[in-house]
């Protein structure tokens, strides 16, 4: 009984927690307009600091199931961010993932867009909701709907009647749902600015005229949704009126050329805190200085908006990371893949933020000079009749002592020191007050017994095992049609020398090949995000008589960018044994594996194969099968798949993603070797652990961790 009354306040506790979160954090918004200086709320100049965080990419809302209390990530993810002295939190909207097949829509989970933007809002910040539809982001088909491909005569992002049909009807939806639920600033909520298309000066010239036409089409379309708060292009320099054209990068204040019309303000959507990583690569590592340093020299460039991408960046969940991408993202962002402070960076620019707000009226109400310190040293002062601010800046390497009103200041390389006051320095750049924290890992279940283990061999079709034919070898991406990352290829033929070695080539355009002849595996080979075009030469002994030959070509993620997109293809290209080219040859096809059919990673499907007792041996093309409880405490909880090769991972029937340990960095290291189990996926006890591996990897060697902050490190 105790126990009980025990849960019950705990319960009462957090109702009131949200209760007065909703009631005394909502933020309200009202008319949001704009002019030269900045983005004006009610009347209001801002200078805004934001943050990226994609909500599928991590999970939502506090909830409570069995008497158990479950923190979620949005609220955490929400609130440090607000802490670190952001304003505003920047999303994308993932089209495949809320339409998956035409007019079938999904909100739900890690999809509630909604329910996200209303966290936001009740934690007191913005939102700039980025519509795109459109947005690269390292997605898969850069969050276009795979069924757009089928579209007979559709061309993406261009002057094309059925693209934008389909790109209206899509972004109407989304706006529509917003001011339903109230969500725009015009509305009192918190979405004060959004975005139509996504870089599309990357690509635009490709199309020629009708890129221009198709680029004014868009930005036509989305002001004329009525959504009561401006529009934005980024990367697109000639964004059309009263669209504002905006920055990404890394130098925006060095790199930007500036709004396009004199009464725009000075934007900057991407600022990237690190970079994305692929499988084989390394993570891009970018200092807590340098972004500081580049933050203000935007603000003192008369920039009022920088968004950093991104703050936290969370896992590529399922499949959802395009190729090649790891499924972690961002993880050297100030809130790492689980959410973690990663300090410097989170202090360093939190410091930096109250700096430049400490500004804010000079800023946005003073009038800027500027002039020279010295060879590569400049003055940005903002005066009104009663302020008056001053950002000094060296932007050489190698530290300087520079006069400003009479008085020396000494300017560390490559800094800017902000005077809020143009007398007392507040803060520079480089100099980094904040102390550096390590994260660690604590192994609490060791995955070492092989009796805990059940195995399910995958069978290795042959010609005679496939319903789908062809004369020739079909595109992966239109047969599969992202229903799965595998396809087989099978073709038969009779070989008329008995034990006679022959070669065979495969040429392939993704991403990787295990080829078998005979049922018997006799090569490997994959491509890397610079050069994703596979070509396989092995010698192979053939049989006297029919012999089967199944290739399995895998994706590891759909292309996301570039001109033409619906064009791009994957899959076998090219197929000769012995030089003789069976490419225009009878084919048997079959999508996805039996037991991604069979969905044997869930209870349920689990069941319908029979699993074996692992002997220790391992062989390519297996699942694994074990269950697990749930670790003590709240640190986060990941999977250390170091000892196994290539493969899929689920946990409770939830794809968590891919991994690949066996492709290894220039240092001979994975580039991922944990995977985030968020804990809202988690039962206390029993959870069904299914892993999918390609190669050889061993089980016995996977452990489950728990992630923590170890003692801070001296900067």
């Amino acid at each position: 009984m105790e126990k009980w009354w025990l849960r019950c306040c705990s319960l009462l506790l957090l109702l009131l927690v949200v209760i007065f979160t909703a009631s005394f954090g909502t933020v309200h918004g009202g008319n949001v307009t704009y002019d030269k200086t900045s983005l004006v709320i009610n009347g209001e100049h801002k200078i805004l600091f934001s943050g990226s965080i994609h909500y599928p990419r991590s999970t939502p809302q506090v909830i409570v199931t069995y008497a158990k209390l479950t923190s979620k990530m949005w609220p955490n993810l929400i609130a440090k961010a607000k802490e670190g002295g952001l304003d505003v939190i920047q999303t994308y909207v993932f089209w495949n993932l809320h339409e998956p097949q035409l007019g079938q829509y999904e909100f739900s989970g890690r999809f509630d867009l909604v329910g996200f933007i209303k966290e936001i809002q009740a934690q007191g910040l913005y939102v700039t909701l980025r519509i795109g539809p459109y947005i690269e982001s390292e997605f898969t088909y850069g969050g276009l709907p795979l069924w757009l491909h089928d579209i007979p005569g559709i061309v993406f992002r261009s002057n094309n009647d059925q693209f934008k049909y389909h790109m209206q009807r899509f972004t109407t939806k989304i706006v529509n749902m917003m001011k339903s639920a109230n969500l725009y600033a015009s509305q009192g909520g918190p979405i004060i600015l959004s975005q139509i298309e996504n870089e599309y000066g990357n690509i635009g010239r490709a199309f020629q005229e009708n890129g221009v036409t198709y680029m004014h089409w868009a930005a036509q379309m989305a002001v004329g949704l009525q959504t009561g708060v401006p529009w934005v292009m980024c990367k697109q320099d000639d964004a059309p009126d009263p669209v504002i054209n905006t920055c990404n990068g890394m130098e925006c204040g060095t790199r930007f050329k500036g709004p396009n019309s004199p009464n725009k303000p000075s934007l900057w959507t991407e600022n990237w805190t690190s970079f994305y990583q692929a499988f084989g690569g390394v993570p891009y590592l970018r200092s807590a200085k340098d972004i500081a340093y580049n933050v203000a020299l935007f603000i003192a460039k008369k920039g009022s908006y920088v968004n950093y991408y991104m703050y936290h960046g969370g896992t590529n969940f399922d499949r959802m990371a395009s190729a090649f991408i790891t499924t972690a993202y961002y993880d050297e962002a100030p809130l790492d893949e689980y959410g973690l402070v990663r300090q410097p960076k989170w202090g360093h620019l939190k410091e930096l933020h109250a700096a430049i707000k400490s500004c804010s009226q000079a800023l946005l109400y003073g009038t800027q000079t500027t002039f020279s310190l010295g060879s590569q040293q400049q003055a940005y002062v903002f005066r009104s009749s009663t302020e008056c601010a001053a950002f000094l800046e060296n932007s050489r390497n190698g530290d300087v002592t520079v006069q400003f009103q009479n008085i020396p200041y000494q300017l560390p390389s490559k800094s800017i020191s902000i005077l809020p006051d143009c007398k007392n320095v507040a803060f520079n750049t480089a100099k980094v007050n904040v102390q550096n924290n390590a994260r660690a890992m604590k192994t609490q279940l060791q995955f070492n017994s092989a009796e805990n283990w059940k195995v399910y061999t995958e069978a290795i079709p042959n010609f005679d095992d496939t319903s789908l034919r062809a004369n020739t070898l079909l595109d992966q991406i239109g047969t599969a049609k992202d229903t799965s990352d595998y396809m087989w290829y099978t073709f038969r033929f009779n070989g008329n020398s008995p034990n006679a070695q022959s070669v065979l080539s495969i040429y392939s355009q993704g991403h990787v090949l295990h080829s078998f002849i005979n049922g018997v595996l006799i090569g490997s080979a994959h491509g890397s995000h610079n050069n994703m075009y596979v070509a396989m030469e092995n010698n192979v002994n053939l049989i006297n008589g029919m012999n089967n030959i199944s290739i399995l070509s895998a994706t590891v993620g759909l292309p996301n960018s570039g001109a033409y997109l619906e064009r791009r293809v994957a899959g076998l290209r090219q197929v000769k044994v012995q030089g003789r080219d069976f490419t225009s040859y009878s084919w048997g096809y079959q999508v996805g594996l039996l037991g991604e059919t069979m969905q044997i990673y869930t209870a349920t499907g689990s069941s319908k194969v029979q699993w074996q007792s692992f002997q220790s041996s391992t062989k390519p093309l297996t699942w694994y099968q074990t269950t697990f409880d749930e670790p003590a405490g709240n640190d986060p909880v990941v999977l250390n798949l170091g000892s196994m090769g290539k493969g899929l991972t689920w946990v409770n029937g939830q794809g968590i993603g891919r991994y690949w340990i066996s492709f290894h960095t220039q240092k001979g290291t994975p580039s991922q070797q944990w995977y985030h189990i968020p804990r809202s996926l988690l039962k206390s006890t029993g959870n069904l652990l299914v892993i999918l591996e390609e190669e050889t990897g061993n089980p016995l060697g996977i452990t489950l961790d728990t992630v923590y902050i170890a003692e801070d490190q001296a900067s």
